[in-house]
C-alpha cells in the first residue's frame, strides 16, 4: 500500500505535464490500488496515453485519453492540495477546458 507523497515523473508534452508545468511532482495517496500493467499496451492501443509513471516506469500513475477534450485519471487524490482561492492544476486545466468548450473560447 502506498500511503503518503510519492513522485510521479510526467510525459514531455502531455496535458498533464502542460498543467503541471513540470515533469516530475509529487502527490499523495491513500489507497491501495493500483492501474493493472497487464492492460498497458491495450489501453494505448485504444488511443490512451500513459503520462505519469512512477520514477522506475513500473506504475502508471496518469492515463490521458487524447481524443477527448479533458479526460485525466490519476492514481493520486489532486483534492489534497487544493484550496478554494489556489485550485490543483487538474481542476483548473479541467475548469478551463470546460470553459472553453463551454464558450468557445479559452478562459
Amino acid at each position: 500500500m502506498r500511503l503518503g507523497a510519492q513522485p510521479c515523473q510526467l510525459v514531455v508534452g502531455t496535458r498533464a505535464a502542460r498543467l503541471y508545468g513540470a515533469f516530475v511532482v509529487n502527490e499523495r495517496h491513500r489507497h491501495r490500488y493500483e492501474f493493472n500493467n497487464a492492460y498497458r499496451e491495450r489501453f494505448e492501443k485504444e488511443g490512451y496515453v500513459l503520462s505519469g509513471l512512477t520514477p522506475d516506469g513500473k506504475l502508471v500513475e496518469v492515463i490521458e485519453l487524447t481524443k477527448h477534450p479533458f479526460f485525466i485519471a490519476s492514481q493520486f487524490h489532486p483534492e489534497f492540495h487544493s484550496k478554494p482561492h489556489q485550485p490543483h492544476p487538474v481542476f483548473k486545466g479541467f475548469i478551463a477546458a470546460a470553459h472553453q468548450r463551454m464558450h468557445q473560447k479559452p478562459l
